[in-house]
């Protein structure tokens, strides 16, 4: 099987986590970058976070770079309410001794982007987060839209939102960035995937599962991943927690688990109550249109609706479970010599 070429956009973030030992793990996944945005946490966490995260799945020879440290035009907000003080969990995991790379993300990303160009390949851009350092990059590098196979992004929603009523976090964090994104994808042809609220609930994993991973990989990524779920269970005074944003990171790795619609969409900028509502139109008859001064957006996106929750857990806790066997093995030889 050849790998698929991804890299990761995050604001790490318990969920980023999650997401980030999947692709650092995941036999089916060529993990070649992971840039890193201001979100969940402030800027300097998420660096930290995704460095340590990188570290304990043994991928230290996966760049990460630094990006925007607030939105275009907001005041940056955070999500430590959900993620910890820390930003992930509030572990007292021991922090990575690395730094990123020299550069902003924007940098790094053009620069995957156009070596995979240069070598035939096209790349999964996987953003778990605000799409600021994306937002940048289509507009002040088009030509890196070459590198680009499709973007998948966890975002948005057709029916529900969390930061507000109408409005998920990762948009509302930044809805001029995404609206530009989503201009920029339609402008240079990048088909666009939305793994958004309506979806990113279901794949769950049980406490009882979380402590088998700790049990059979204390220090390593199985133990970690263990423990991010445990904190979410734990937060949430429930039996289990979803893996949040590695399941788009499961519907790169294994697509036929997720149920898409391809639709028009907009990133609503001026409601009062909607800012950062992702306008989802279900409308198929054209006399729907009609009355409607705005018409049908230009911009479309394949809108997750559907998705088989227990098979993106079993995917997710399968590849933390052979991550724990291979550092035992590894373990076992180096006692043995």
């Amino acid at each position: 099987m050849t790998a698929v070429p991804v890299i990761l956009d995050v604001d790490t973030g318990v969920d980023d986590a999650c997401a980030l030992l999947l692709a650092a793990l995941h036999p089916g996944l060529d993990l070649r970058a992971v840039t890193c945005v201001g979100g969940n946490a402030p800027l300097a966490d998420v660096v930290r976070n995704t460095l340590t995260v990188l570290d304990a799945a043994g991928r230290p020879d996966v760049p990460v770079a630094a990006g925007a440290d607030r939105p275009l035009l907001e005041d940056p907000v955070d999500a430590r309410h959900v993620h910890g003080e820390d930003g992930m969990g509030d572990l007292d995991w021991a922090p990575s001794t690395r730094a990123p790379i020299p550069g902003h993300a924007v940098e790094l990303l053009r620069d995957t982007l156009r070596a995979a160009a240069a070598a035939g390949e096209r790349v999964t851009v996987i953003p778990l987060a605000p799409l600021t350092n994306i937002a940048l990059l289509l507009r002040t590098y088009p030509l890196a839209a070459e590198g680009i196979e499709r973007i998948v992004f966890m975002g948005g929603s057709a029916a529900i939102g969390n930061a507000t009523a109408s409005a998920e976090f990762n948009i509302f964090h930044d809805p001029e960035a995404a609206a530009i994104v989503f201009d920029a994808t339609a402008d240079l042809g990048i088909p666009l995937t939305m793994f958004g609220l309506d979806v990113f609930y279901e794949p769950q994993v049980s406490a009882l599962d979380a402590a088998e991973l700790v049990a059979a990989d204390p220090t390593g990524a199985a133990g970690l991943g263990g423990r991010l779920i445990a904190f979410q269970c734990e937060r949430f005074d429930a039996d289990a927690a979803t893996i949040g944003d590695a399941g788009a990171v499961c519907a790169v790795a294994d697509p036929d688990g997720l149920q898409t619609r391809t639709l028009p969409v907009r990133v609503e900028l001026a409601g009062r109550y909607t800012r950062g509502r992702t306008v989802v139109d279900h409308r198929d008859w054209s006399g729907d249109l009609t009355h409607d001064p705005h018409g049908q957006s230009d911009v479309v996106v394949d809108v997750g609706l559907g998705i088989d929750g227990p098979r993106y857990a079993r995917l997710w806790l399968d590849t933390l479970r052979a991550g724990a066997r291979t550092t035992a093995a590894v373990g076992a030889a180096a006692v043995g010599a």
